[in-house]
């Protein structure tokens, strides 16, 4: 069920799955020069770090989409929740152990992340006052 109003949290996602694919794609093509970062790490499985996380934030939007609101915003806070975790970059390293191009990737998919989260969280408050009225009535 499909509604004008999903506009906006599905145009977030989208600016979001760019942000993160742009990092991803910067981590994995420069892996060796980011600091702190474990040896193990692979370029291709960065990718596929990728993939399964993108997997997460389409469920949650599908859900949505198919009016599962409250799976799909649940699932889609997880979805945002693992874009913030790319601040462990500074857990591993400061901040100015960084080039410019990582902060800016970095940054720009927390960023995007978080902008999805205050939406989530918009709209779960607005579902949880709606079924709140709903059992009122």
């Amino acid at each position: 069920m499909h509604r004008p109003t999903d506009r906006l949290l599905f145009v977030l996602i989208g600016v979001y799955a760019v942000a993160s694919l742009v990092h991803f794609i910067h981590n994995a093509e420069f892996l060796p020069a980011y600091p702190g970062l474990p040896a193990s790490w692979t370029s291709a499985g960065i990718y596929f770090a990728w993939l399964g996380m993108t997997a997460v934030g389409a469920l949650g939007a599908l859900l949505v989409y198919r009016g599962w609101e409250g799976a799909g915003l649940l699932t889609l806070a997880v979805y945002a929740m693992l874009g913030m975790d790319s601040l462990g970059h500074y857990v591993v390293a400061p901040l100015s152990a960084h080039t410019g191009m990582m902060n800016t990737t970095i940054l720009l998919e927390v960023g995007a992340a978080g902008l999805v989260l205050l939406e989530v969280g918009r709209r779960a408050y607005c579902l949880a006052t709606r079924r709140s009225r709903a059992r009122i009535d």
